[in-house]
């Protein structure tokens, strides 16, 4: 097999392996990179047109083709979908189910979960799973004595297990089948790699299970991954419509609270404080409580009016006129120097003058039995709050407190999870039964996760992976102009000739081998359409 080399072909080849070097240096920002590779080629065909016959130009059409891949297109919005799944905790319900029904076995728990995530893998995309699972595998660690450390890497594991098992469990396989159908060949059904992806993660999942008893038990500094660990005193207001009221204590817990600590009951003038035996809560009661922000938050989400005054001439800041999907969660620390040191958060006017509502306090080393409005503030409080995300923005500007950037996080809006279920249902059966293209349900989804308020558009847009976008529209421009110079030809040639006599299962051996070489130091996606 003989192929014309051109300056074109030597190029491209050049470029290819520029990419290589640079996507592995990580040196270049990664979109920076693409981007550069993208316009390389661009400039090279401008300045040296390539005569191919039929169309007689590799132009620009050709080069940018990649951001209209229909399978680029498919993963984008899929990773929408899986933004939605998380936003309104639609999978979480199932999570909590399963580690109820491990009855006190750490390795039940464990194996449960991980079952969960390598199913839920193969129809979503792994980094949404995975977030979600984080906090779920540390907690059943810390409930048995175990390391967090050793089953995160399981977990890893079993996600990417389970994206082998379907056509859109990774971004990769619609890729490949994308690049069939353009060489006109008959591209993968949902199901094709369920077979082989079955007997892959039976034997990955076999040896998973068994991981945590081969890893170190570490011993985690104090505060490390613990940030949910954090204790923030909150209120929550019984009103005369809430579900709490006539809720009796058992054994001095509140069922509906088993999850938070209940540190004292203001009524009218009087403090009930614990232990608490045969309480019942009534209307206008105001429970000082002691609880993580995953669990206030999740409050919130479920049960508003608990911690928020939603309606009449009292009603928080943080929530006139606002949608729950616009909400913020965020935290905040009295610096210093702050002119709120000593005072209460009524004296400050901080939330009407910043309009977020202050949700919870914490303060280390310290257990707190003072309602929120009498709390005087010291410097390294740290305040919980919520509101738009533009009031959340203004505070870098705050001279009083200082923003936790990493801390902002969307609240959850559980009341939709129903809704986001059901179209996830609407995308995965229509692509599974091959009725309708997985690209065309995936974009209905998109469309009807933001129509029914599952998602808003600033959501939607942040969900979208720009690396992942631009790798692969480089990596799909470069495999276009591989395929048109003869540079993939001339490279399939120099294995065959380095592979003389030897068998077609070797040789598919060799190019395997070459490609799980590239994927240690290129993403999957560019070192498939390579």
């Amino acid at each position: 097999m003989a192929v014309e080399a051109s300056f074109e072909m030597w190029a491209t080849l050049f470029l290819t392996v520029v990419a290589v070097v640079a996507y592995a240096s990580e040196r270049i920002p990664v979109e920076l990179a693409s981007i550069g590779i993208i316009v390389a080629l661009l400039l090279l065909f401008h300045i040296a047109p390539l005569v191919t016959g039929a169309p007689p130009l590799l132009g620009a059409g050709d080069i940018l083709g990649g951001f209209s891949s229909p399978a680029l297109i498919a993963v984008s919005a899929l990773l929408v979908v899986g933004q939605a799944m998380v936003s309104t905790g639609a999978l979480e319900g199932i999570a909590r189910f399963l580690v109820w029904l491990s009855r006190g076995s750490f390795y039940r728990a464990y194996a449960l979960s991980l079952g969960y995530v390598t199913a839920s893998s193969a129809f979503l995309n792994n980094t949404p799973i995975v977030v979600i699972f984080m906090p779920i595998l540390r907690s059943i660690a810390e409930r048995y004595s175990r390391s967090a450390s050793a089953v995160m890497m399981p977990l890893s594991f079993a996600a990417i297990l389970g994206g082998m098992l379907t056509l859109i469990g990774t971004s990769t396989n619609l890729l490949v089948s994308g690049e069939l159908a353009k060489l006109g060949q008959q591209p993968f059904d949902f199901f094709d790699l369920t077979i082989p992806g079955l007997v892959l993660a039976l034997a990955g999942g076999t040896y998973v299970l068994f991981l945590p008893a081969f890893l170190p038990q570490r011993d985690e500094p104090p505060g490390l991954g613990t940030a949910d660990g954090k204790q923030f005193i909150a209120e929550i207001d019984v009103a005369p419509a809430s579900k709490l009221v006539g809720e009796a204590s058992r054994g001095g817990l509140f069922p509906s609270l088993s999850d938070v600590t209940v540190r004292l009951i203001q009524r009218d003038r009087h403090m009930i404080l614990p232990p608490f035996e045969n309480v019942v809560l009534q209307p206008g009661d105001v429970l000082i409580v002691a609880a993580t922000r995953k669990v206030l938050t999740e409050i919130l989400a479920k049960n508003p009016g608990h911690l928020l005054r939603t309606s009449g001439a009292a009603t928080d800041p943080a929530v006139a006129g606002t949608q729950p999907s616009e909400l913020v969660l965020a935290e905040a620390m009295i610096k210093p120097a702050s002119r709120m040191i000593g005072q209460t958060l009524e004296l400050t006017n901080f939330p009407a003058r910043s309009q977020c509502t202050v949700l919870g306090i914490q303060r280390r080393a310290r257990m707190l039995r003072t309602r929120l409005h009498e709390l005087r503030l010291e410097p390294g409080d740290v305040l919980l709050l919520v509101g738009r995300q533009d009031a959340i923005d203004r505070l870098r500007a705050d001279p009083d407190v200082l923003l936790m950037e990493w801390s902002a996080s969307e609240m959850p809006l559980v009341s939709k999870a129903p809704v986001a279920a059901a179209i996830f249902a609407a995308i995965v059966l229509p692509a599974a039964l091959d009725l309708v293209p997985i690209v065309i349900t995936a974009l209905f989804g998109v469309v009807a996760l933001v129509a029914t308020g599952c998602l808003n558009i600033r959501q939607a847009a942040r969900a979208v992976d720009r690396q992942i976008v631009l790798i692969i529209a480089s990596a799909l421009a470069l495999g276009t102009s591989l395929e048109a110079t003869g540079g993939a030809a001339y490279v399939a040639m120099l294995v065959l000739e380095a592979m003389e006599g030897a068998s077609p299962s070797a040789v598919l051996s060799a190019l395997f081998l070459i490609v799980a070489a590239l994927t240690n130091v290129l993403t999957n996606n560019a070192a498939a359409v390579l």
